[in-house]
């Protein structure tokens, strides 16, 4: 039982934002990386990412929902890849904000 929708290329991806209590993360996942980043900047993302101003870390690309519902779940719980990724928050924007831009590092293997 497969739906058309489910076929979908689908991206998990890591966002990062510079805070004055430091670099925060978020991981999730979604058919259009653009769109999301969007959303997330101007306050129609997850209620946690409301306030910040985000930029695009890390990303994946899966075939199918399945597959990148089940990697989001692994990289929410790998702490050590996200502190990794938030240290380049830091790199990136000088301890400040990072832009809106999707100046983002991506997967080689599925680039």
């Amino acid at each position: 039982m497969t739906a058309a929708s489910d076929t979908t290329a689908c991206y998990v991806y890591v966002i990062g934002a510079a805070c004055t209590d430091g670099p925060r993360t978020y991981v999730g996942w979604t058919l259009d990386l653009d769109r999301r980043l969007a959303q997330h900047n101007s306050g129609r993302g997850a209620r946690s990412t409301r306030g910040r101003l985000w930029c695009l870390l890390y990303a994946e690309k899966y075939d199918d929902r399945r597959a990148a519902m089940s990697r989001e779940w692994h990289l929410k719980r790998d702490r050590k890849l996200r502190k990794l990724l938030a240290a380049t928050v830091v790199t990136q924007s000088g301890g400040s904000p990072p832009g809106k831009g999707r100046s983002a590092a991506t997967n080689p293997k599925t680039a």
